[in-house]
Order: C-alpha cells, then structure tokens, then sequence
C-alpha cells in the first residue's frame, strides 16, 4: 500500500487544486469527497471512485474495504498531509478522488408523472446545499439548474448538501435549453415570481410539474415569467415580499407532495 507523508507531495498539491479550483476539477474531472457518510451516498449514486486516502488512527483499512466494493487505489498518508486536505472542522480521516458525472439534460431518467425543481442563477454554495437537501427529502425526479453561477462539485457545495448532491439527479443549462427540455417532455412548469402570480395552492401539481425559482436579490428573468404555465407566489404577510430560496423552494416542493399523497 502507498504511503505519503509529505504536503510538497506532487499528488498531494494536485489534489489541494482540486479543492480549491473549478478549473483544475473541470480539467481533470475530477473531485474530492471528505468523510464517510459522504463517500457513501455518493457511491450508492453511481459515483465512480478512483483513490481513497486515509488517515490510519482514524479509520481502518477494512473499514474502507467495507465501504467501497468496486477496485480503486488506496493511499495512508499522516496528519499532516490530512489536515492540508481536509475542508472540515470534524475529523473523519477518510477523503476519496471521484469522477464528476455528466450534467446534461439528455442524460435524465425521469418517471412518467415527474416533480422537477428548476432554480435559476444560484450562487451562493449553501443556498445550492440547502436546495439539494430538499430535493433529496422530497425525493424528487431531478433538479436542474438554470445558468448555473457555481461549478456543482465545489467542496462548500458538497459540505452544505450533505452529501444530497450525490442523491439527486442533476444538469444545468441555459435559461432557454431547459424552457425547451420541460416543454419538449410536455411537462408544465410554474414560475415563482411577484409579478403577475396567483397564489401557488390554487395550481394543480399532479401532472408532470416543475417548479422554479430565481435568486432572493432578483428573482427569475423575463423569459421564466413570460413561459410559465402560470406565475405563482407564496403570499407574505409581513414587511417584506421574499424568503431564502431554499424555503421558498421547500413551501412549493410539499405542497405538490401534498396534492400527490406524499
């Protein structure tokens, strides 16, 4: 079994690239994933992983073995090398190397009767984790991401959705490609906007439905609203007229699980 105890480690320094550059993820397609809950839901995703390292006061050997079936390369390496690695406070001792996974919209299995969750412009890493998080426990048939602002296996995202980023089915595109996808699957879809909006539990989700949602700053663009099925809104009354996305998303979410019996 290889061994690598030192931070100047040219392997080591790629792998620091991976954690802190989109591009580096991009060229290499691959990511790194850090703890074993994590490890395994991205496994059970169909994530293929290529090299797990591990700290050895921490985790065995045939724990790992345990956690992951298929061939791959294991690495010891020291504390040192681990800490340098690491993205979290907690300690779990155990990072892997995955592939990235296609994010086309071509690529979707989607059920006959689908539940889709469309957000548009997402940046900030926990917004996206928080969303992934709901979809997950929705168990939703896919979200898509439209003019995606973040690259999906930045290790913010991947900490804040729990792992949830290996539990959905998930592609991006332009604004237009996935308007085009939706009504190409004839799959209707409802725009969460204060403009021109009915209340969102008037609308019947039971049909195919996606539901989408733009950024709290500034909301869907033009097309989403001019598109839709129909414009919703989730009635406020407070003082303000909007909520963190991820809430927003999660009110639409259960009400359609709601009007499907969950």
């Amino acid at each position: 079994m290889k061994q690598i105890t030192s931070v100047q480690n040219p392997f080591i320094k790629s792998l620091v690239l991976l954690q802190e550059k989109a591009k580096a993820r991009k060229q290499t397609g691959t990511f790194l994933i850090e703890g074993q809950r994590e490890i395994s839901l991205a496994i059970k995703g169909g994530y293929e992983i290529e090299t797990v390292l591990f700290l050895p006061e921490l985790v065995s050997e045939s724990e790992i073995n345990k956690l992951i079936q298929a061939p791959f390369q294991i690495i010891e390496i020291n504390k040192e090398v681990y800490q340098k690695l690491a993205y979290r406070d907690t300690t779990e001792g155990i990072l892997a190397v995955a592939k990235t996974k296609s994010l086309k919209l071509s690529d979707l299995k989607l059920s006959d009767n689908p539940l889709i969750l469309v957000v548009e412009s997402l940046e900030k890493p926990g917004n996206i984790g928080a969303v992934l998080r709901t979809a997950d426990a929705a168990n939703l048939d896919a979200v898509l991401i439209a003019n995606p602002k973040s690259d999906l296996y930045n290790p913010n995202i991947v900490r804040s959705s729990v792992g949830c980023l290996f539990t959905n089915q998930i592609a991006t595109g332009t604004t237009a490609e996935i308007i085009a996808f939706l009504k190409e699957k004839k799959i209707n879809f409802y725009s969460a906007t204060l403009q021109n909006s009915t209340s969102y539990h008037t609308q019947n989700f039971t049909t195919p439905t996606a539901l989408v949602v733009g950024t709290e700053a500034t909301g869907l663009t033009q097309e989403w609203r001019d598109e839709a099925t129909q414009n919703i809104i989730i009635p406020m009354q407070g003082e303000i007229d909007s909520m963190n996305v991820s809430v927003a998303a999660a009110i639409l979410i259960f009400e359609a699980k709601r009007q499907r019996g969950f």
